[in-house]
């Protein structure tokens, strides 16, 4: 039995999979190759790097013309700045491939007369020069997880292929290619009693292109899902289809993850003779979320690098970053967490990380959170929006200004305080969606629990600036539109220096939208 797979390369017969070499042009990869070019393949994590890797070794091996090895060399980064320790880590992960995937045992050797030859800085490249040499067949040589290394390990090693480029194909390799989560241009090498900062870029100015591997597309998502169909009889709703390229926006992993939740752990999805729904996805989708699966995880995790919240910061406000430089720009991009929407902007890269994002920044403030007792709950279980609106209040009042200090980012620290508290209130039996972008002054959140759906709108008013009332209730018409809904909420934060103290400022009044909605504004 196949299926859908989030864990490691994929197998054809094991697992639903889309032909790997058919995400990349291979005609314009083969040409690199027979033109004797050293380029460069990235994509963020978890994307089918590897797969294709391996499934480009065995095109070019059964095709005969050339001996292609995949190789990782992630085991080097144990060495850090270790450069000799690295680069024979590098040399032996070299000749453990070319034994598995050549069957060639004249690396054994090789390696082990120059680790005892005590020239150890230069290993690698007199490693290839030696066994290109040697070779039958032009040598290419896939190299994955290069950004693994850091500092003067990773230095050496461009260094190196650089220096041996001259002697190919006869003497080194006739193609390289460098596989790893990030462009060239964003290894980040310390080099020079100064430390100052150099670019990969400087240290492998031989590369002749950088290429991205992309999501999947709409077709791919919908073919790759359609495999589970074939395969068991077992359809996917319309609405479903639509949901998962919806929510995961082609991104590989999620794609698979969020069909094998629903297919194979959901006990509804299991059942075989039952279709796979638009309910079963959501479900899927919220329980990845709550557990912060390994993938979400590591996304979240980035989130406390500075260059990474130096954009995110403003886009979850809805502020305009300052100066911020284009590789850390860059950056986001090559790791997945942000893409360019149709006019160049930049936006997060999916929904499903769009509620990730502030949802692990909210963790803190959530986990502070004294105990609440459940007063907006009516008898019958569903939720009082009117109780809700005191409880909040309350809470505000009271645990305000402490709980303000332990969020993470400061310029949306009440968003988060607030996100929090409504993670609390719908505790598994309700869902808190998220919209921002960058330059539009606010954060727009839709509550829905049970029949009730509450859409609430959050601005700041922050020192020199014009109250955001008058701005925040003709946005707030547009948003509470797209829902369908004539009523809302419209939080205003006010973080303006010397204001009265949070208990004393906090208040609610209902007001009229420019479009006649009834709209509460609560003052915090």
């Amino acid at each position: 039995m196949r299926f859908f797979n989030t864990e490691g390369p994929v197998r054809p017969d094991r697992h639903y999979t889309l032909p790997p070499l058919s995400r990349w042009n291979l005609e314009e990869i083969l040409d690199l190759i027979a033109q004797e070019k050293y380029f460069l393949l990235h994509a963020p994590r978890q994307t089918g790097k590897t797969s294709c890797l391996l499934a480009l070794m065995e095109h070019l091996n059964r095709e005969g013309r050339y001996r292609a090895v995949y190789v990782n060399i992630e085991a080097a980064q144990a060495a850090r700045e270790q450069v000799a320790l690295g680069l024979g880590a590098v040399v032996q992960a070299i000749a453990n491939a070319a034994i598995w995937s050549l069957d060639d045992h004249t690396v054994e050797p090789l390696a082990r007369e120059l680790f005892q030859s005590g020239a150890p800085l230069l290993v690698l490249e007199t490693f290839l020069e030696r066994w290109c040499a040697g070779s039958p067949k032009p040598v290419v040589l896939l190299l994955d997880e290069v950004d693994a290394l850091i500092g003067d390990t990773l230095l050496s090693l461009l260094r190196q292929l650089r220096s041996g480029y001259p002697k190919r194909p006869g003497a080194f390799p006739q193609t390289i290619v460098l596989c790893g989560v990030r462009d060239l241009r964003d290894y980040r090498i310390h080099a020079g009693s100064e430390r100052e900062v150099i670019t990969g870029g400087s240290a492998f100015n031989i590369k002749a292109k950088s290429l991205r591997l992309g999501d999947f597309s709409a077709e791919e998502t919908r073919t790759l899902l359609l495999e589970h169909t074939r395969e068991t009889g077992q359809v996917f709703t319309p609405e479903a289809l639509d949901r998962v390229w919806e929510l995961t926006q082609g991104q590989p992993w999620l794609v698979n993850a969020l069909a094998y939740r629903a297919c194979f752990e959901l006990r509804a999805g299991r059942d075989r003779t039952q279709p796979i729904t638009l309910d079963l996805i959501n479900q899927a989708k919220e329980q990845m979320i709550v557990e912060r699966v390994t993938h979400l995880d590591q996304l979240a995790h980035k989130l406390q690098e500075p260059r990474v919240r130096r954009v995110i910061e403003p886009m979850l406000a809805g502020t305009l970053p300052g100066e911020v430089a284009e590789d850390d720009r860059e950056y986001l991009v090559d790791l997945g967490l942000l893409k360019r929407d149709g006019s160049g902007g930049l936006v997060i890269a999916n929904p499903i990380y769009r509620e990730v994002l502030p949802r692990a920044l909210a963790g803190g403030p959530q986990d502070s959170l004294p105990r609440i007792e459940p007063t907006w709950l009516n008898p019958d279980g569903s939720l009082n929006p009117e109780a809700l609106l005191d409880a909040f209040l309350a809470f505000w009042r009271q645990h305000g200004e402490p709980l303000l200090k332990s969020a993470p980012y400061h310029e949306i620290a009440p968003h988060l305080v607030l996100m929090a508290f409504l993670h609390r209130v719908i505790n598994g039996g309700g869902t808190l969606e998220r919209e921002y972008a960058i330059g539009m002054g606010r954060m727009d959140l839709c509550l829905r629990y049970g029949a009730l759906t509450l859409g609430m709108e959050l601005k700041v008013w922050r020192d020199a600036a014009p109250d955001p009332l008058s701005e925040g209730l003709e946005q707030f018409d547009g948003y509470l539109s797209g829902l369908g809904l004539d009523s809302g909420w419209l939080v205003i934060f006010d973080r303006r220096a010397d204001q009265p103290p949070i208990a004393e400022r906090t208040g609610s009044v209902l007001q009229t939208s420019p479009q006649g909605r009834s709209i509460r504004v609560i003052r915090a």
